[in-house]
């Protein structure tokens, strides 16, 4: 099966927690996105770059299942696949495992995108695109 693969490490802060020491379920979606976008620079196309031409990358539809808690100052490894080309979206899915190798979450995220002067979809920018074509092929 033809996907791009990216692993970000990270490491559980004490304010991410709460007065379990659980990582509070709305601080994934923070850990996808610092995953998302460190594997954007991995590409060598950052999110700030696509900005500056005019494409923006809105969050439209997220799932998120937790199995297992993640504590405070493990160190985490957000995997990012992203498992079919992008055409006016792109779907990554995500695991985050901790240091013993033990699944936590899963999820998966739909992004748009967006012309920022218009609002409007457009097709991904070639510059990305190109990128990711050879791990498709």
């Amino acid at each position: 099966m033809s996907m791009y693969t990216y692993e970000h490490k990270l490491r559980v802060r004490y304010g991410e927690t709460d007065q379990m020491g659980v990582v509070y379920h709305g601080n994934y979606p923070l850990y996808f996105e610092e995953a998302r976008s460190e594997m954007m620079r991995n590409l060598a196309v950052p999110y700030a770059e696509l900005e500056k031409i005019g494409v923006i990358m809105p969050v439209v539809d997220m799932h998120i299942r937790y199995m297992k808690p993640a504590h405070y100052d493990e160190v985490l490894t957000v995997k990012v696949q992203v498992v079919k080309l992008p055409t006016v979206r792109i779907i990554c899915r995500y695991e985050v495992i901790n240091e013993q190798g033990v699944l936590l979450t899963e999820a998966e995220t739909t992004l748009a995108f967006i012309s920022k002067e218009t609002g409007r979809p457009v097709i991904v920018p070639e510059a990305w695109l190109s990128k990711l074509r050879p791990y498709f092929e």
